[in-house]
């Protein structure tokens, strides 16, 4: 099975992530109106800058579609800033700043860019098998708390961010700090391409 997995065009990394997404097994097409949200099986939104994305999705009258397909169960992989955009709450916000939701984790936007600097590491992700990953990560985000809906998959280990939770999974929602697209290392990608397979095997109909 080849889901069609959609990745939100409005900033960031979208060929990069189409490219994983691609060696992954899925199809890849970018997003910007509502109607194409009607023709994906899951969704990514890339990394950029969070209150821009939030913006965008208003000015493209995709943030109220998008919020209730992801609450009707849409997966969705956020990274950097895309993780902000599937939190439900955010400390460092900007006044008026909105998130899509959908992630029982707080989230502290900017944590690292402004308080440890970007940096990068090898991370053991639970769920993806194999070497630990490596991250990179750019003024980004970590998750401060995380709700009894939401599971840890991976902290940092050594170093002054020591502790610090960079990827959660609720679901089929699934969020990480970093940056894998740019790496050429695929299986972040591939474990959001099974979450997506599992998703609809769930909902296939019955023989």
């Amino acid at each position: 099975m080849n889901p069609t997995i959609g990745i939100l065009a409005l900033q960031g990394d979208v060929r990069e992530h189409a490219l994983a997404l691609e060696a992954s097994g899925a199809f890849a097409v970018p997003v910007r109106r509502e109607r194409e949200l009607d023709s994906i099986d899951g969704l990514v939104i890339p990394g950029g800058e969070s209150t821009t994305i939030d913006k965008l999705l208003r000015a493209f009258d995709l943030f109220e579609p998008l919020r209730a397909k992801i609450r009707a169960g849409l997966p969705v992989y956020g990274s950097c800033a895309g993780m902000i955009l599937l939190a439900d709450r955010v400390l460092g916000g900007i006044d008026g700043q909105r998130t899509l939701g959908g992630m029982d984790i707080t989230v502290r936007r900017n944590a690292f860019g402004r308080q440890v600097d970007s940096f990068e590491t090898d991370l053991t992700i639970e769920g993806v098998l194999g070497a630990p990953v490596h991250a990179v990560f750019i003024r980004a985000p970590w998750v401060e708390e995380v709700g009894p809906r939401a599971e840890v998959l991976s902290a940092v280990s050594g170093g002054p961010a020591a502790g610090r939770i960079v990827a959660v999974r609720q679901g089929s929602l699934l969020a990480t700090s970093f940056h894998p697209e740019v790496t050429g290392d695929t299986r972040v990608h591939r474990l959001f391409v099974d979450i997506v397979r599992d998703a609809l095997s769930e909902h296939a109909p019955s023989l």
